[in-house]
């Protein structure tokens, strides 16, 4: 009886995930869309936005924090919704909190992915930290030795996207710029290293003329959940559902973001964790 109660507590328990700002949100929304009986528990570190441009060892105190609040909510999984986080400190979180939970990362889906794939050249744009700390390159050349890894750092998306600037002049203005980079060029694919990104995915696509593979990891981080939660029993099949959304400092544009995500109400709050 006693395993019979723990087994339904730890399904009914919601899945963890953070990012610095909006950006997560696109893959708290393909994981509704792969696992809809689950509910989520979302963080977004609004007032140290953007990772990017922070250093390694503030990026692991603050994912330190955020996934001990994460954990005192009840969270069975811990997703690091954040290429800069996953990056800095996915692998120092894992050491310390693996053994009280399931944690996730974005970049190894995404590495993985490539390869199942037969690319000779492929692009990664990011945030300065992601890019700086070389991860995608150093694990691409490990999984696919064959794939050439061509890195830019794009550093002015992330603000501009938190800032409302996308779909317009402003924004394809930075894109441009930006991709036209000579290095990109011949390029078979390009992995969108900021969880931000796939928010501007079709402007992007627009500009390589929908002629290369755009991969962001929503899509692959939630199909591996689904899997990791199917193996462990871990699945909610209580039948209710509760989405929660955390914001260190709040913002009118994330719950702006949010609700266009999610499709109306969410229940929006602010926790300062930091004190």
């Amino acid at each position: 009886m006693v395993i019979f109660l723990i087994y339904c507590i730890v399904n009914k328990q919601p899945i963890g995930l953070f990012d610095s700002g909006v950006g997560g949100l696109t893959v708290a929304q393909a994981i509704k869309q792969v696992l809809p009986g689950e509910s989520l528990i979302y963080f977004g570190d609004t007032a140290h936005l953007p990772y990017g441009d922070k250093s390694a060892e503030s990026i692991k105190n603050y994912s330190r924090k955020i996934t001990e609040f994460l954990l005192d909510q009840g969270a069975k999984v811990v997703l690091v919704a954040c290429n800069s986080a996953s990056a800095s400190a996915y692998d120092t979180l894992k050491e310390e909190y693996g053994s009280k939970t399931i944690l996730m990362d974005v970049i190894d889906p995404v590495v993985d992915y490539l390869g199942t794939r037969d690319y000779s050249r492929v692009g990664v744009i990011g945030t300065k930290r992601t890019i700086s700390s070389g991860t995608y390159e150093n694990k691409i050349r490990i999984k696919s030795p064959g794939t050439s890894v061509i890195s830019l750092a794009t550093p002015l998306l992330v603000p501009m996207i938190e800032e409302g600037f996308i779909f317009d002049d402003i924004s394809n203005a930075i894109l441009r710029t930006y991709l036209s980079d000579a290095s990109l060029q011949e390029i078979q694919a390009l992995i969108l290293g900021c969880t931000h990104y796939p928010i501007i995915r079709n402007q992007i696509s627009k500009i390589f003329n929908f002629n290369i593979e755009v991969i962001d990891s929503g899509r692959l981080v939630s199909v591996i959940l689904r899997d990791i939660l199917e193996k462990n029993n871990f699945l909610n099949d209580s039948g209710k559902v509760k989405d929660q959304f955390y914001v260190s400092d709040y913002t009118t544009y994330f719950e702006k973001i949010a609700r266009m995500f999610f499709e109306g109400e969410i229940n929006l709050k602010k926790a300062d964790i930091w004190q």
